[in-house]
C-alpha cells in the first residue's frame, strides 16, 4: 500500500492527513496557529508554519505506525499541499523570512495600488484583462511596493518572495521556492492567461521578477525531501514533494468542479460561488479569477458576504442560540414564509450586488407573521440572493454541489434546491475530500475524490418550485427598494 501525505496551510491550522491510494484516511492531525493582529496589519510567522508543519507530519506518522500495520515513511509516495493564498512571504537567500509574512487579509497597500494603478499603461481596466482580478492594496504585488517604501532596510535582504504559505513549507522541505498557477494568480503580477510572471506590471512596480517564485502546475513534482527536513519531519529524505494548489482551488477540485455547468456552492460564515470556465470573469462584481491547473481553464470565484452569518443571527434572535431550535422553527413555516421577503444584506455584500454600505430588510410582515416566517425568509433570502448571482453565470448549470457549515442545515438544503430549481449534491464527508483530491493528483487516479465522496442529493419540488418563481420577482425588486432609501442604488 503506498500513500499520500496531504496538508493544508491555513489561517487558523495547519491540517494533515494520511491517505492510503483506495482513499482512506489513515491519520490525521493538526496544530493550531497565531494571527498577529496590529491595527489593520494581518500577519503570521512562518517559522510558527513550519514548527507546525513538523509536529503535525510526526504525530500523524506515529497515528499510522500505530493504526496501519506496517506503514513506514518510506512507502509515502509524495506529499503535496493547499493552502492559503495572496500572502507576501519575503526570505533571504538562505529561504529564511526577514520579517513576519503579510496575509491575504492585510489591505495596508491601497496607496501603492494607486501608484501602480497610474505607473502602468492602461491603469487598472487593463491590469484586470491581464492579471484577471481588480487591482487592490490586498494584491501581493502592491505589498512588496509598500515594504519597499516603508521598510527599505528590510527589504534590500529579500532574495525570494512566496505568495502561498504551503510554499514556505515546500521550501523548507525542499530548499525550491516554487508557487502554483492558481495561488499564484492571486499575486497581482501574473498574466493569468499565460500563466507567466508579467515583465511590463512588474517593471510598473519596480520589483524585480527574478524574487518571485518558479511557476508550476499542481500535479508537477518539484523535488524531494532534504536530508535535514526529513530529521525533522519523520518523512523520509528523498521523498517526492509536489507543487500543490492554492485553497480555493482545491476546494473548487474536491467538489468536482472541473468543468463550465459545474457549480459548487460553499455556505461558511460568507461564501462563494465556485465554476471553471474558459475564460476569466473581468465583466461581473466581486470575482476572483484563478489559473486552475489541474484541467483546463480558470477558476471562477464569486464571493456573497451574506451566507452562514445570516442563519447565525436568525438562530440567535429567534430560537435562543439553538441550532436544533432554528430548525425546528424554519421547517415550521412553508416555502415563501407566507409571503414575507427577507433582504439578507447584513454586512453589505459584494455579489450578486456591490454595496458594503447596504443593510437588510423584511418586507410582507403582517399580524399573523410568526417567528418561524421570519426565520425561514431569511434564509429563502439568501437562496434568491443565490439564485441571482448564479443567473449572471454564462454556462446553464449541469450540477450544482453544496459544502459548509450551511449544509448541515437541511431544510436550507431543500430551499436551495427548490429556489434554483436545481439538484443540489450535498457533501457529507466534505472535510476529507481535499485532502483525497490532492491525493488524486500524486496517485494519478483521477477518480479516487469522486469515488469515496458521500452525498445527498435534494431534487427540487414542484409546488415549492411555483412559489419561488412567484416570489423570486419581487425579491430583486428589493434591494433598489432599500437602497434608494439613502440613495444607494448601484
Amino acid at each position: 500500500m503506498w500513500y499520500t501525505a496531504a496538508f493544508d496551510s491555513g489561517t487558523t491550522a495547519l491540517k494533515g492527513a494520511l491517505v492510503a491510494e483506495d482513499g482512506r484516511i489513515v491519520a490525521s492531525a493538526s496544530s493550531d496557529l497565531t494571527l498577529i493582529i496590529n491595527g489593520d496589519f494581518r500577519e503570521q510567522d512562518p517559522d510558527e508554519w513550519w514548527r507546525a508543519f513538523c509536529k503535525v507530519s510526526q504525530t500523524m506518522l506515529a497515528q499510522a505506525q500505530e493504526h496501519e500495520p506496517g506503514c513506514t515513511a518510506a512507502q509515502i509516495a509524495g506529499i503535496i499541499f493547499s493552502g492559503q493564498m495572496q500572502d507576501v512571504i519575503a526570505l533571504d537567500a538562505e529561504l529564511k523570512p526577514v520579517c513576519t509574512a503579510i496575509l491575504y487579509s492585510d489591505g495596508r497597500a491601497d496607496a501603492e495600488a494607486e501608484q501602480l494603478r497610474n505607473d502602468y499603461r492602461g491603469g487598472a481596466a487593463r491590469f484586470l484583462e491581464t492579471v484577471g482580478n481588480r487591482l487592490e492594496g490586498c494584491l501581493p504585488l502592491p505589498k512588496l511596493m509598500w515594504l519597499r517604501n516603508h521598510e527599505p532596510a528590510t527589504f534590500e535582504r529579500v532574495r525570494h518572495v512566496l505568495i502561498s504559505s504551503k510554499d514556505y513549507l515546500i521550501a523548507q522541505l525542499t530548499g525550491t521556492c516554487i508557487g502554483d498557477v492558481a495561488a499564484c494568480s492571486t499575486a497581482g503580477a501574473m498574466n493569468i492567461r499565460e500563466g507567466q510572471w508579467d515583465v511590463e506590471l512588474c517593471e510598473a512596480a519596480g520589483i524585480d521578477i527574478a524574487l518571485l517564485p518558479e511557476l508550476h502546475k499542481p500535479q508537477d513534482r518539484i523535488g524531494t525531501v532534504t536530508a535535514a527536513a526529513a530529521a525533522l519531519t519523520g518523512f523520509a529524505a528523498g521523498t517526492a514533494v509536489y507543487a500543490g494548489i492554492g485553497d480555493a482551488g482545491a476546494t473548487t477540485f474536491a467538489s468536482g468542479v472541473a468543468k463550465p455547468g459545474q457549480y459548487n456552492i460553499n455556505i461558511g460564515t460568507s461564501g462563494w460561488i465556485a465554476t471553471v470556465s474558459p475564460e476569466p470573469f473581468v465583466n461581473k462584481p466581486g470575482a476572483a479569477n484563478l489559473a486552475f491547473g489541474v484541467e483546463p481553464g480558470f477558476v471562477n470565484a464569486v464571493p456573497f458576504l451574506n451566507a452562514g452569518d445570516v442563519h447565525k443571527w436568525v438562530t440567535g434572535v429567534f430560537a435562543h442560540g439553538d441550532y436544533a431550535e432554528s430548525h425546528e422553527l424554519i421547517a415550521a413555516s412553508a416555502p415563501g414564509a407566507n409571503d414575507v421577503l427577507c433582504l439578507p444584506y447584513l454586512v453589505g455584500e459584494r455579489f450578486p450586488v456591490m454595496n458594503p454600505t447596504i443593510r437588510g430588510a423584511y418586507v410582507g410582515i403582517t399580524p399573523d407573521t410568526t417567528q418561524a416566517d421570519m426565520a425561514r425568509a431569511a434564509l429563502e433570502g439568501v437562496a434568491f440572493s443565490i439564485r441571482q448571482g448564479m443567473e449572471s453565470f454564462d454556462a446553464a448549470p449541469v450540477t450544482i454541489s453544496l459544502i459548509g457549515g450551511g449544509a448541515r442545515e437541511s431544510t436550507w438544503c431543500q430551499i436551495l434546491a427548490d429556489a434554483l430549481n436545481h439538484p443540489i449534491d450535498v457533501y457529507a464527508n466534505a472535510d476529507i475530500l481535499p485532502a483525497v483530491a490532492l491525493a488524486s493528483l500524486v496517485f494519478n487516479q483521477p477518480d479516487l475524490a469522486s469515488n469515496i465522496a458521500e452525498t445527498t442529493t435534494y431534487v427540487p419540488n414542484p409546488s415549492a418550485v411555483h412559489i419561488y418563481d412567484e416570489c423570486y420577482p419581487r425579491f430583486l425588486k428589493l434591494y433598489p427598494a432599500v437602497a434608494s432609501l439613502n440613495g444607494q442604488v448601484q
